[in-house]
C-alpha cells in the first residue's frame, strides 16, 4: 500500500482563541510494504499525522493519497495498548475479525494460530490485568496484525516498556512484519529503535513539523539488538541526534 502526503497542513484551536500548526506543507511518499520511521521533537504533529492516515483527522490542507485504494485499511497501536479489560485475551486478538463479520469458528482458528506464532498460546483464558505490560503490548500487536490491514499505524508502542522487554518486542515486531508485510508507520522518540526497524527514518522538524531530513537505512534484514552497533547505523545515528538536538535547543530557548 503506497502512500502519498502531498502538501499536508494541519492547525488546532487553542482554547485562548489562539491556532497552533502542528504540520506545515508535509510531503513525503511511502512505498507499498516499506517499513518508515518517523521521529522529531514533542509536539511536531508525529501523533496528528498517523491519525490523518487513518481517517480520523482531516487535514486542512493538503492530502493523503492512496493510489491503490480509496480508503485502504488501517490498524492503530499505541502506548497505551488499547485492550478491553472486561475480554479475555483471545476475545481480545479476535476483536478486529469480529468486528468484520468473520465466522467464530474461522475466528478461533485464526486467533489460536496468531497465538502460537507469538508464543501467546495458553494465555487464551486471561485477562490484559493478568499480564505484565510487554505481555500485553504483544496482545495489541497480534490484534492488528491479525487483521491483515493494508497499513499499520504505531504511536510509541513500545515507549512504557523497559529496556530489556522492549528489545525482545522490538525483534518480535519484526518478525511478524517480515511475514505480514504491510506499509508501517512508526513513530518513536528512540533513534536507536527507529533506524533498527525502518528501512527509513524521517526526521520532523520542531512544531509546525516539517520534513527535515529522509534517512534511508540500507542494512539487510533480518535485523535484531546486535544490528544498532553497526558502525553505519552509528553514524546515521549521530546525524539524526545532531538534527534533533538543534530542534530541542531552539524550542527550550538554550542556544
Amino acid at each position: 500500500m503506497t502512500i502519498i502526503f502531498k502538501d499536508l497542513s494541519k492547525k488546532f484551536a487553542k482554547q485562548t482563541n489562539r491556532e497552533v500548526t502542528a504540520l506545515a506543507n508535509i510531503s513525503f511518499e511511502v512505498k507499498e510494504h516499506e517499513f518508515v520511521s518517523i521521529v522529531g521533537p514533542s509536539g511536531c504533529g508525529k501523533t496528528t499525522l498517523l491519525r490523518i492516515v487513518a481517517g480520523l483527522i482531516i487535514p486542512d490542507q493538503g492530502q493523503v493519497i492512496f493510489p491503490d485504494h480509496v480508503q485502504p485499511s488501517t490498524a492503530l497501536v499505541f502506548q497505551g495498548q488499547g485492550l478491553l479489560p472486561w475480554l479475555t485475551v483471545m476475545e481480545n486478538i479476535g476483536l478486529g475479525l469480529e468486528l468484520k463479520k468473520v465466522p467464530k469458528a474461522e475466528r478461533k482458528e485464526k486467533v489460536l494460530e496468531f497465538m502460537q506464532r507469538v508464543k501467546l498460546d495458553g494465555f487464551q483464558n486471561y485477562y490484559p490485568h493478568e499480564l505484565s505490560g510487554g505481555m500485553r503490548q504483544r496482545v495489541a500487536l497480534t490484534r492488528a496484525f491479525l487483521t491483515n490491514p493494508d497499513i499499520l499505524l504505531m504511536d510509541e508502542p513500545f515507549g512504557a516498556l523497559d529496556a530489556q522487554t522492549r528489545i525482545i518486542l522490538q525483534e518480535e515486531l519484526l518478525n511478524l512484519w517480515r511475514m505480514e508485510r504491510n506499509t508501517v508507520l512508526f513513530v518513536t522518540h528512540d533513534i536507536d529503535e527507529a533506524i533498527l526497524l525502518g528501512d527509513r527514518v524521517i526526521v520532523l522538524s520542531d512544531r509546525p513539523g516539517k520534513v527535515f531530513a529522509d534517512f534511508k537505512i540500507n542494512i539487510e534484514r533480518p535485523r535484531n539488538s546486535i544490528t544498532k552497533e553497526f558502525p553505519e547505523l552509528k553514524e546515521i545515528k549521530s546525524q539524526i541526534w545532531k538534527i534533533l538536538e538543534k530542534e530541542v535547543r531552539q524550542e527550550l530557548q538554550l542556544d
